[in-house]
C-alpha cells in the first residue's frame, strides 16, 4: 500500500478511523503479553519501528551486520521474508527470486546470510545451525516468537511519528510510549525535527544516509520507487546532484510487472532520461530489464560509531 497522506494530519479522517487505532493498539499489547517470547543460544538484536515502513530499517539492519562483521561476529539475518512463498530456506541471491524470498532478504543478502522464516524462534535455530553467532532481526518488534537481547527502534527524524495515532488512523503499530517500554535504545536517521529523543529516557543513537554512488553520466533522470516513503529516495537523489525530471511512486513491496518497466523505459526516452531506482526495488526487476535501469545505493552513516559499537557489545556479551 502507499502511505496515505493523512498519517501525517490529525485530519477528519484520522480522527473517524481512531476508535479502529485504539483497538488495533489494545489487540497488539494483548498478543505480546500473551505469547513467552523463546530464547535461543545465541544474542538477538531487533532492528524494529513502531510506524509502518519508510524508517530505513533495512539499511540499518545492513549497517549493524558490517558492524559485528567488523568486531569478528559472524551475524545472520532473520527475516519473515514478506512477499515472498518460501520458509525456512537460507536465501541464495543467485538462486532465489524476491517472490520466493522477499525483496528485503535479498538485500540483506549482500551483506550477511539471511534466513527467511514467519517464524523468528525457527529462523534463528537455523541460523544457529548454519554458523550465526549474533541474530539480526530485519524487523520483528511486534512479534512474540523470538526473545531480543537488544531491541533497537529505527524513526525517520524527519517523518517521526506521523499524526501519532495508530493504524488505520495514522502509522503507528502501537503508542510510542508502549514501543519505548520494550526497546532498549532509539535510533534517529536524519535530524530529530519532532524532539523524539527527548520523549524517552533510553540512549539515542544518530545517524544518516548516504548515497553511495558518486559518479554522474547523465544528470537528468526519471525515478521511481515502491517504498514507504518514495520522496526521501527522490530528496537523495536531488543531493546527489541529479535533476529529477520525473517521478512515479509504487506500492511498497510492489512486483513490477515487464509492461510497467517497458512504460517507464518508454517514457525516460521522450524525456532524454536515465532510470534510476532503490535497491530494495532492483531486486523485483526481472533479468531482462534491469539492463535499462540504474541502481542508487545508500548505507547508514553513524554520527558516533565507536559509541554504538561499545553500547551493543555490552547488551550482547553481558552474563545470562
Amino acid at each position: 500500500m502507499k502511505t496515505p497522506k493523512y498519517w501525517q494530519a490529525n485530519s477528519f479522517i484520522s480522527k473517524l478511523l481512531a476508535p479502529f487505532g485504539w483497538i488495533y493498539g489494545v489487540l497488539t499489547q494483548l498478543r505480546l503479553k500473551v505469547h513467552k517470547a523463546p530464547k535461543v543460544s545465541v544474542p538477538v538484536i531487533c532492528v524494529g519501528n513502531i510506524t509502518a515502513g519508510g524508517t530505513g530499517k533495512t539499511p540499518v539492519a545492513i549497517a549493524l551486520a558490517k558492524m559485528m562483521e567488523t568486531e569478528m561476529f559472524h551475524p545472520f539475518f532473520v527475516s519473515r521474508g514478506y512477499g515472498g512463498k518460501l520458509q525456512n530456506v537460507v536465501v541464495n541471491h543467485k538462486k532465489h527470486s524476491a517472490r520466493e524470498v522477499g525483496d528485503e532478504p535479498l538485500l540483506l543478502a549482500k551483506q550477511a546470510p539471511v534466513v527467511v522464516n514467519a517464524d523468528r524462534y525457527q529462523g534463528a535455530q537455523l541460523a544457529i545451525i548454519e554458523g550465526a553467532d549474533v541474530v539480526i532481526m530485519d524487523d520483528g518488534f511486534q512479534n512474540p516468537s523470538l526473545a531480543k537481547d537488544l531491541s533497537f527502534l529505527v524513526f525517520d527524524g524527519h517523518y517521526g511519528i506521523g499524526n501519532g495515532k495508530i493504524i488505520p488512523a495514522g502509522p503507528l503499530r502501537e503508542t510510542l510510549a508502549d514501543g519505548v517500554k520494550r526497546a532498549d535504545a532509539l535510533i534517529i536517521l536524519g535530524k530529530d525535527k519532532h524532539h523524539l529523543a527527548e520523549r524517552s529516557n533510553l540512549p539515542v543513537f544518530f545517524g544518516h544516509t548516504e548515497a553511495v554512488q558518486t559518479t554522474i553520466t547523465q544528470p537528468n533522470i526519471l525515478a521511481f520507487a515502491g517504498i514507504g516513503h518514495p520522496q526521501k529516495f527522490y530528496h537523495t537523489l536531488t543531493m546527489q546532484g541529479f535533476n529529477v525530471v520525473k517521478t512515479v511512486d509504487f506500492p511498497d513491496h510492489h512486483f513490477y510487472s515487464k509492461a510497467e518497466l517497458e512504460k517507464l523505459v518508454a517514457m525516460a526516452h521522450d524525456l532524454g532520461a536515465e532510470i534510476y531506482t532503490t535497491g530494495k526495488d532492483f531486486v523485483k526487476i526481472p533479468p531482462s530489464m534491469q539492463k535499462y535501469i540504474n541502481v542508487l545505493d545508500i548505507a547508514v552513516v553513524w554520527d558516533e560509531p565507536e559509541k554504538l559499537v561499545s553500547f551493543i557489545k555490552e547488551k550482547i556479551t553481558k552474563p545470562c
